[in-house]
């Protein structure tokens, strides 16, 4: 593919108006939606701003090189922007932005796409060509530059190929002009620009510094250049740069640097003269640092405990969404058919399979996720103890359930942990025992053994008394926990207060198999779209256009039960979106109690409405919280300027 085909003259902006990162987003979002490059300008728009709460996408130099990979996207592109004055974009080195290349790829997008997009972000750490690109008057001469610089690239690897190939054929090369060989990962979590950026960084210093390299990248094609274990075995080091989980075991032994993605593109000379030099220190695959990071900033206690429970979170939804909705379609066939109908039982029992895995899908990736791959399996096992196995056993009407499976996913994934630092002087010879018989014969029996004789006996009881008080509330506390619950929800649109509020309702609705908390967080989630998007419809002229077009999506995904929608608006307006959408979504939530509402279902929004009870008085809680959500946000909220052209 022609590198002109993803540099689009129609979609460049060669005189950027926008005075802060926030417009900036919008002003090029918008010329995309424009230009039909996206069809969804609020999706496309909350994946750009996650991406950025993750790392800044200013990479320094004057570049940033925001992105999104998702369905919005129609056909793989790369807007162009220009900023005399430059923008304030959170660069890495604090200055101004002044080039922007808005990455969009879509969903599945083919591999001449993505390799097209590798091939574009490699050449941006040509100076030459940067240099140049700042002092482009028209999208034609854009083209034409990013169309010589590739020319010349491929030129110049054709050659240095022919080159290498020649020495290695040189069999007059003695063991005195061997060159320093290293081995590196590149990778970040959206695998469409930095990644390869670092690539090539990487490979431009070692050519300079006439060291022998190669570098494994782990993109949007999938690993690339895979590290062999002759690879990895010869290197005199290895350099890490990824902002995502990489294989780390394999370099056990070695001289290694585990540094971000960011650090791959800006200081590959001094990653690699670190390595030359002997400076790295001894990576030893102790189990407690398998996720590619900073090697000297980790993160704090309570970020990886989010992030451990999360990774079981993600892996459960699945389970909840479809057993849960499929179960709750099998009540509206009860209601036509009967209980004794083969449709009825079929769809009942199909959900209830589902379920029976959430406990231990969630126990399993949470041990996964602290141990990696050996504490998966007494993570599950763990889990499904805590679900049904040891009540059969010990002859109880209760188990230790979700709080069960929570920690025995903790448990079982520092006990891998710590199997791993007991054996790790075991010889060599005997490293394969380590995987296939010692940590899963102790790992399980250990899990097996606290969660029959302690974790059980204890939290079965505390499981008990909680489902005790949740079937026990009078409506006063009902109304009161509904009320925090839906606020929850809103507070950081998907973060850890959504997310946890959201894991309480599927605790409570697994325990009880009553769906009334699920009410409260499903009206909490959805106020908060719903209320930006009553807010641009009511008081237009307090919003930019951008956000009145993004308003409109807010209709769909607010009834749809997506709270992230509204990340945009928050973004930009901290103030007045969340604590707007907090009253709305706590008082939505706390009706739902009020009026006895119950969703037998854990998404689908107003989709599911049909098998809510009491549906009139759930869609008029909605109503209600965004109503109130949108009316504060719509007259608290000052009118914003349009970014002028």
């Amino acid at each position: 593919m022609d590198i002109r085909d993803l540099l689009l003259k129609d979609v460049m902006i060669m005189d950027l108006k926008a005075q802060n990162k926030d417009d900036a987003i919008n002003e090029m979002v918008h010329k995309y939606f424009e230009q039909g490059i996206i069809d969804d300008e609020a999706l496309y728009k909350a994946d750009i701003i996650k991406r950025e709460q993750e790392s800044t996408t200013g990479i320094g130099d004057g570049i940033a090189m925001p992105h999104a990979k998702d369905k919005a996207v129609k056909r793989a592109t790369v807007l162009f922007a220009k900023s005399e004055q430059g923008v304030d974009f959170d660069a890495l080195d604090a200055q101004p932005v002044h080039l922007f290349f808005m990455i969009a790829a879509p969903e599945g997008a083919n591999n001449t796409h993505l390799q097209a997009l590798a091939a574009l972000s490699s050449l941006l750490i040509n100076p030459d060509l940067v240099a140049q690109l700042k002092q482009a008057k028209t999208p034609d001469e854009v083209q034409q530059l990013f169309a010589d610089a590739q020319s010349a690239k491929e030129a110049q690897d054709k050659a240095d190929a022919e080159a290498e190939a020649k020495k290695k054929a040189d069999t007059k090369v003695t063991s005195d002009e061997k060159r320093p060989y290293i081995v590196a990962v590149s990778a970040c979590p959206n695998g469409i620009a930095h990644t390869y950026m670092a690539e090539a960084a990487l490979l431009k210093s070692a050519k300079e510094k006439n060291i022998e390299i190669k570098v494994e990248t782990n993109g949007s094609e999938g690993v690339k250049h895979r590290l062999t274990a002759d690879d990895i075995a010869r290197a005199d080091g290895v350099v890490i740069t990824a902002d995502k989980k990489v294989e780390m075991n394999r370099f056990d032994g070695k001289k290694l640097l585990n540094r971000p993605v960011i650090d791959g593109i800006n200081k590959s000379d001094e990653l690699l003269d670190q390595i030359e030099a002997g400076n790295a220190p001894v990576y030893r695959a102790t189990g407690d640092q398998e996720s590619a990071g900073n090697d000297t900033q980790g993160g704090s206690f309570w970020n990886e405990i989010y992030k451990d429970l999360m990774n079981g979170v993600s892996h459960m939804l699945p389970f909840v969404v479809g057993g849960g909705i499929i179960m709750a379609f099998s009540f509206i066939i009860e209601r036509f058919a009967g209980s004794n109908s083969i449709y009825f039982t079929f769809t009942n029992q199909l959900g209830n399979w589902a379920f029976a895995f959430l406990v231990p899908i969630l126990a399993g990736y949470i041990a996964e996720s602290i141990g990696d791959l050996p504490a998966l399996m007494p993570g599950i096992v763990g889990g499904f103890m805590a679900n049904t196995a040891a009540a059969n056993v010990l002859k109880t009407t209760s188990v230790s359930g979700f709080i069960g499976g929570l920690i025995a996913g903790f448990l079982a994934g520092v006990v891998v942990n710590w199997l791993k630092k007991v054996f790790k002087g075991v010889p060599k010879s005997l490293e394969g025992l380590k995987p296939m018989l010692l940590y899963p014969i102790i790992s399980l029996l250990i899990v097996g053994l606290a969660m029959f004789f302690i974790i059980n006996p204890i939290f079965a009881a505390v499981n008990a008394w909680i489902t005790h008080v949740l079937n026990g509330m009078g409506t006063g506390n009902e109304v009161l926990l509904g009320t925090i619950l839906g606020g929850m929800m809103a507070i950081d649109m998907g973060g850890p207060f959504n997310k946890a509020a959201y894991t309480f309702a599927i605790a409570a609705y697994t325990s009880t198999g009553d769906g009334k908390l699920m009410a409260a967080v499903m009206v909490g989630g959805m106020v908060p779209p719903l209320a930006t998007a009553i807010a641009t419809a009511v008081w237009p002229k307090k919003f930019t256009e951008q956000e009145r077009q993004a308003g409109i999506s807010n209709w769909v995904l607010g009834i749809s039960f997506i709270t992230e929608g509204v990340i945009p608006f928050a973004t930009a307006d901290p103030l007045h979106v969340i604590v707007s959408s907090v009253i709305g979504a706590a008082i939505g939530g706390g009706l739902t109690q009020l009026w006895h509402v119950s969703v037998p279902a854990p998404h689908g929004g107003l989709w599911v409405t049909p098998l809510a009870t009491h549906w009139m008085f759930y869609v008029l809680a909605l109503v209600i919280g965004a109503v109130v959500a949108g009316t504060i946000l719509g007259i608290w909220r000052p009118a914003r300027k349009q970014v002028t052209k």
